[in-house]
């Protein structure tokens, strides 16, 4: 199924409101003494701000586009009759809002399905305790606001030898949990700087030229939509382990246009 120009820019620019919506929310939950934090099945962290920030934008999107399917990390997916298909991370970085980090975003991406064909066609991330966004549709570029100033183009490095990258992951012990420990031992003594910058705040300094990899062993849907279309439109790559241009690998690399095959090499030594 086709769809319009308009299609995307109506639901991206209705995704920018929210999100500086779910924003006050997150911050009114940020860095508060009384903050609640529960164990979800899986043992990660989740809080009133994850859950309020997520019901927020659905309810939202139940009068904006009523029509359109949604998946969240947080409830129940809801299927829809149109060909998009909005998928959340209301607080990607749980670890980081719970500590009192702010590298903590919220992640919106939209996903257009065409039978079995699917593509994420827009996605924005912005970083409530730092005030920022970074955004893209398919075809429009990428852009990077700061606080209120006027957007600017996002862009990645054009750093072309692992000596001048800057290496960014969010955990190290997932790359021990799946066996990949030499492959990160190689990533540390290649590159010239490596920092623990993770969740989307390592992806998105990929996107705006401030790191050149960054690297995720283990993924969902929610944690990469939002970020294929910022990765690509800023002139990089969003794939998984196998190279793959997906949401649906269960792991993920943001790297800038020149390291991308050496990059797959060494996470598949």
């Amino acid at each position: 199924m086709a769809f319009s120009s308009t299609d995307v820019t109506s639901r991206l620019q209705f995704g920018l409101q929210v999100a500086r919506e779910a924003q006050e929310l997150i911050l009114g939950h940020y860095q508060s003494p009384d903050l609640q934090v529960d164990s979800k099945r899986d043992t990660s962290p989740v809080t009133e701000a994850d859950r309020g920030a997520e019901l927020l934008i659905r309810d939202r999107l139940s009068h904006a586009f009523p029509n359109d399917a949604v998946l969240g990390e947080e409830f129940p997916e809801k299927s829809g009759t149109t060909s998009f298909r909005w998928i959340l991370d209301p607080v990607d970085g749980t670890k980081s809002f719970v500590h009192g980090v702010p590298l903590f975003g919220t992640l919106i991406g939209i996903e257009h399905i065409d039978g079995d064909r699917k593509s994420c066609v827009a996605g924005i991330c912005r970083f409530p305790a730092l005030n920022e966004v970074v955004y893209a549709a398919k075809g429009e570029g990428a852009w990077w606001q700061i606080g209120d100033a006027a957007p600017r183009r996002a862009r990645v490095s054009t750093v072309s030898t692992m000596e001048a990258a800057t290496f960014c992951t969010t955990n190290m012990a997932r790359w021990e949990k799946i066996g990949r420990r030499p492959a990160f031992d190689t990533l540390l003594r290649t590159v010239g700087l490596a920092r623990g910058w993770g969740d989307c705040f390592g992806h998105i300094l990929v996107a705006t030229g401030r790191a050149e990899v960054m690297v995720d062993p283990a993924l969902n849907p929610w944690d990469a939509a939002a970020l294929v279309p910022i990765l690509e439109e800023a002139g990089g790559h969003f794939i998984d382990w196998k190279g793959q241009p997906t949401i649906y690998g269960g792991n993920g690399i943001s790297v800038n246009g020149a390291l991308k095959d050496e990059i797959l090499k060494i996470v598949n030594l």
